[in-house]
């Protein structure tokens, strides 16, 4: 399969090019600087600029561009950022793919979201079919989600992966965490009450190639585990994995002096379950967190 990838060069995206090339399909990135070969492709997505002949060459489009949304705190500057690189580039790709001839579009856009979409939900578990929450994430999961109309009034079968928390060693919600726990003074985040809708590496990576291939699955798809677990078991299941205690909880008082704005996610309780993934057939190669913690850490 051709496949058309933004966000090549982030956490998640390198490891995707990574399983792409290695399952033998064929891959271009997009990129903001020069192509430096035949694999990459050169685009503006912040003033909409996409040579269509990029995506007529492709089968496939998978978007995962967006800036990072734990990186820096949240000024007004950069929340305004973490919604242009994400509504931009989707909305660049889908108006794009819309102005195609049908012969020459892709088949499918998957295109990255969040379960930022549901806002907090509380101990109440979300599947797809329920509706967006309130908060400034799920304020840009809606217009994100919306950029990619154009794609599929045109047919493109378009997949919005409403992806979890991805646990690997190098990035994401563990890389932080690694550091005081292993010095013996991590613990769990405020109350602790907060459920964490995580998932193996290996399998948002197997989940999306699975989604690539069936042409059945559209629309939102909550790329998450089965057995979502709160802050406090996490926190125990993690520092067990590591032989150390988890005796320092932080207070969210902390948290919102060190991060700001942001301060309020890792507080934020997503009981999210992977509805469509279930009732799909997809198989989990870790849907314990034991397992998943397992293969993040030492994998």
């Amino acid at each position: 399969m051709r496949i058309l990838l933004a966000g090549a060069s982030g956490f998640l995206g390198t490891r995707l090019a990574d399983r792409l090339a290695a399952d033998g399909h064929q891959l271009t990135r997009l990129v903001r600087r020069p192509p430096k070969g035949p694999d990459e492709a050169r685009w503006n997505p912040g003033a909409g600029q996409l040579d269509p002949a990029a995506l007529a060459a492709a089968d496939a489009v998978v978007n995962l561009a967006g800036a990072g949304v734990g990186d820096k705190r949240w000024t007004d500057e950069y929340k305004a950022l973490i919604r242009s690189s994400r509504v931009d580039t989707t909305g660049t790709l889908a108006v794009t793919m819309a102005g195609l001839p049908a012969s020459d579009r892709p088949q499918v856009l998957l295109n990255a979201s969040a379960i930022g979409w549901y806002g907090d939900t509380g101990d109440r578990t979300v599947t797809e079919e329920s509706p967006a929450g309130e908060g400034f994430l799920a304020d840009v999961c809606r217009v994100w989600e919306a950029a990619t109309r154009p794609a599929e009034d045109a047919g493109v079968r378009v997949v919005r992966l409403r992806t979890g928390l991805p646990l690997h060693r190098d990035g994401g919600l563990l890389k932080p965490q690694l550091l005081p726990f292993r010095l013996g003074v991590g613990g769990k985040l405020g109350s602790g009450r907060q459920w964490v809708p995580w998932i193996s590496m290996v399998d948002w990576l197997d989940a999306l190639v699975f989604l690539l291939d069936r042409p059945d699955v559209a629309g939102p798809v909550n790329v998450v585990g089965p057995a979502p677990v709160t802050n406090a078991d996490f926190t125990k299941e993690f520092a067990r994995q590591l032989r150390r205690p988890a005796v320092m909880p932080i207070p969210a008082l902390a948290l919102k002096v060190a991060l700001g704005g942001f301060a309020a996610e890792p507080l934020t309780s997503s009981r999210v379950l992977p509805g469509v993934l279930g009732r799909a057939g997809f198989g989990y190669r870790h849907p314990d967190l034991p397992g998943a913690l397992r293969a993040a850490l030492h994998d």
